[in-house]
């Protein structure tokens, strides 16, 4: 107990003077390999070699091509980490998934890729870069939900940067990031936007009478539940516009389509942008494979599973071929940087309706099964095929890294703390290694645990009563006097902590990876929005 009191106030100490140290760039010392380059900016390991050769790629691609990558992000909503064939399952669990098995093998496996533990906040860290406490959208956002704040009104999102840069930008599908004007994707950077503003259970609940029987057969609360939104339906707008409904969604079939619907906007998009031959920037957004999960037409039984959640899967990855066979037929397939993932651990308290990880618990906790998601990088020639890498990659550092891949990391905003990675150079190096040093998890605005190496040390965890009631039935609980630490290698199901014994000398790292984190929190604080909860201290 000495020894933890030591490293904690040595940490503490250390810490707390970081800001006014960095002015210019610093390298730590000890089990710190990171650089910080100025205060606003994460710290990352430096990369020289693999940065020169990421450098001199970018450079060639330019000067054969005469312009500038496209990025085009493939998001699906609660899919499992162990879902895919690649990570795991696909034909193992009855649906096979070839397409995105196909990118797996032809680019780079991310096998240590996060997200947060549910899908607004991982939306919001994906555009902004930021940890979500620090923009306040830190849960999901639900139709009734009215922030006293906009939290947009001093967010930058990518789609934003590269939209003033040359970029065509556009959303298709989920974007439950906020309803009100202001907070909608054509008014925070997408020059254009094709999908729905909430998540598909919020329309559900008004369509399936035998499970959802207490609000649907009741007039006055159906009436009271559909007027929460004026969206009710698919919508689309432009920059600086209104939305306008496009057609309302009132049918199972409608919502077992939808999916259907985006991937058609989504090809008209790359092809508009390919006949123009400008650069996009496009993030296809499914609406699958989150509850509840009806079946798009000639998708029912399609999987061997013969189950819903299993026919949607097959459905997404038939879209995932589609969007890929689009870039190579407008010719844009090697001009083209695509990233596949989830927004996190699959959905466990719809079980059965609901996907597989390897992992500890699921979505809605910051148990590896609830953060760590499958992650794929695929650049026809600019990425080289075949590779698989267990380094540290979050999804807001897409916000970076698509920002370098378009040569305007010098429009970062440099008033408020970014707390993503440029992970170009880790991407586009045959042998590249991650820049990323340590994942934060938080539970909301609540900080929760560091994935650092093969080690993850809880704070606070999510405590649940019993299975497949990961977010319904459980409580956040702070662990005690030390951190609990897991040897992820050794015992990915997080089962048996080291906190004692042989992992003691482990609170050091840990201790000061925390509290320097803390540190950022000083001059960059979290922003409250005024949602009612989802508050919570400081990562201390």
């Amino acid at each position: 107990m000495k020894a933890f009191n030591y490293l904690l106030s040595c940490s503490l100490a250390a810490s707390f003077t970081l800001l006014a140290t960095t002015s210019h760039a610093q390298e730590a010392k000890g089990w710190d390999r990171t650089v910080r380059t100025a205060d606003y900016l994460e710290p990352a390991i430096p990369r020289p070699a693999q940065e020169q050769t990421a450098a001199d790629r970018l450079r060639e691609f330019e000067t054969r091509t005469g312009r500038k990558p496209n990025i085009l992000i493939l998001l699906v909503d609660d899919l499992g980490y162990g879902d895919l064939g690649a990570f795991g399952g696909g034909a193992m669990l009855g649906a096979p998934t070839p397409n995105i098995d196909k990118l797996a093998t032809e680019g780079l496996k991310l096998t240590s890729a996060y997200a947060t533990p549910v899908c607004t906040p991982s939306r919001a860290a994906l555009m902004t870069g930021r940890i979500p406490a620090r923009s306040g959208l830190t849960r999901p956002l639900l139709a009734s939900d009215h922030p006293t704040k906009n939290p947009w009104a001093d967010e930058v999102s990518a789609a934003k940067l590269l939209s003033d840069n040359g970029y065509v930008t556009g959303l298709s599908g989920k974007w439950h990031i906020g309803e009100a004007k202001g907070m909608q994707p054509q008014d925070v950077g997408y020059d254009e936007f094709h999908g729905f503003l909430s998540v598909v259970s919020e329309y559900t609940q008004y369509m399936d009478s035998r499970k959802y029987s207490q609000l649907m057969l009741d007039p006055q609360r159906l009436e009271t539940f559909k007027s929460l939104s004026e969206y009710n339906g698919v919508v689309e707008g432009k920059k600086g516009g209104d939305l306008k409904i496009v057609y309302p969604l009132e049918t199972q079939k409608q919502m077992g389509n939808v999916d259907q619907d985006f991937a058609n906007w989504s090809v008209d998009f790359i092809k508009r942008a390919a006949k123009d031959n400008k650069p996009f920037y496009l993030i296809h957004a499914f609406a699958k494979v989150h509850f509840d999960n009806y079946a798009a037409d000639g998708y029912e039984g399609r999987s061997p599973a013969k189950l819903p959640y299993r026919d949607a899967v097959v459905e997404v990855d038939d879209i995932v071929g589609r969007l890929t066979k689009t870039l190579q037929d407008a010719g844009q397939a090697d001009n083209t940087f695509v990233f596949f993932t989830s927004d996190n651990g699959p959905e466990e308290d719809s079980y059965p309706d609901s996907g597989f990880t390897p992992f500890r618990s699921g979505k809605g906790t910051t148990w590896e099964g609830g953060v760590r998601v499958p992650g794929i990088a695929y650049w026809p020639g600019m990425i080289k095929a075949g590779r698989i890498s267990d380094g540290l990659f979050d999804l807001m550092d897409l916000f970076n890294t698509s920002l370098a891949l378009a040569g305007i990391k010098d429009k970062i905003p440099t008033e408020r703390y970014i707390d993503g990675v440029d992970q170009s150079s880790f991407l586009l190096a045959d042998d590249g290694q991650t820049s990323r040093q340590a994942v934060f998890s938080y539970n909301q605005a609540e900080f929760s645990a560091i994935r650092w190496e093969n080690f993850k040390g809880y704070f606070k965890v999510m405590q649940y009563d019993q299975p497949f009631s990961n977010i319904s039935m459980s409580t956040f609980s702070p662990v005690g006097v030390a951190p609990w630490i897991f040897d992820i290698y050794r015992d990915p199901k997080e089962r048996i902590t080291r906190s004692n014994g042989d992992y003691e000398w482990l609170y050091g790292p840990i201790l000061q990876l925390q509290t320097q984190h803390a540190a950022t929190f000083v001059k960059y604080p979290k922003k409250d929005i005024g949602l009612g909860i989802g508050g919570g201290g400081d990562p201390k």
